[in-house]
């Protein structure tokens, strides 16, 4: 392997290009590069060497074999847990779908509880976190309000505007008082007979 120094060219995963390109070499420590710069997007990230290659030491006691081995005769202790997947319907299995609530943000929900939502469908709680709750759909896992109840509002009464007087709409109009019409008639200004 070619030595490295600073200024140098070295090939490099870079972060914003995605992809493993030719890098220029800005700082190192000891014989291990520490940063670079992209040769394409100029960009200054911390080395990352290509995908695949490591610069941690190999050594020949490594537990490779023996963790094959183990693997081979059956599950193995040091691996990770296999992730098992169950769909929707197994999820929804043995729920009674038919009475599920309507969700409504005023009513409070539980744990395994299956809701009808207007939008989504048919959904199944999954998390219960305060006044929110996690429901998942067939496609998708939506976080929802709950809880947030209280006395349901009534809407207001509509009412139509009343048309008082006309005339002109830029002047103020007097306030009209509710005086009998007789006593009106009797006030009227003389014709200066």
């Amino acid at each position: 392997m070619a030595t490295q120094k600073v200024g140098g060219e070295v090939d490099a995963y870079c972060t914003r290009c995605k992809l493993t390109l030719a890098h220029t070499i800005l700082a190192m420590v000891g014989t291990k590069i520490a940063r670079v710069r992209c040769n394409t997007c100029n960009g200054d990230h911390a080395y990352r060497g290509a995908p695949g290659t490591t610069d941690r030491p190999t050594s020949s006691s490594t537990p490779r074999a023996s963790r094959a081995s183990s693997s081979s005769s059956g599950s193995s202790s040091s691996s990770k847990a296999e992730k098992i997947i169950i769909s929707f319907e197994e999820q929804l299995a043995g729920k009674d779908i038919a009475n599920a609530p309507r969700y409504s943000p005023k009513d409070t929900y539980q744990v395994d509880q299956v809701i009808q939502h207007p939008t989504f469908g048919v959904g199944l709680v999954t998390a219960v976190r305060g006044d929110k709750v996690d429901l998942t759909f067939r496609t998708d896992t939506k976080t929802l309000v709950h809880g947030r109840g209280g006395p349901p509002a009534e809407k207001p009464a509509f009412s139509p505007p009343v048309r008082n007087a006309s005339g002109p709409a830029d002047k103020p109009q007097a306030v009209a008082l509710d005086t009998p019409s007789d006593a009106t008639g009797s006030e009227s200004p003389a014709t200066g007979d």
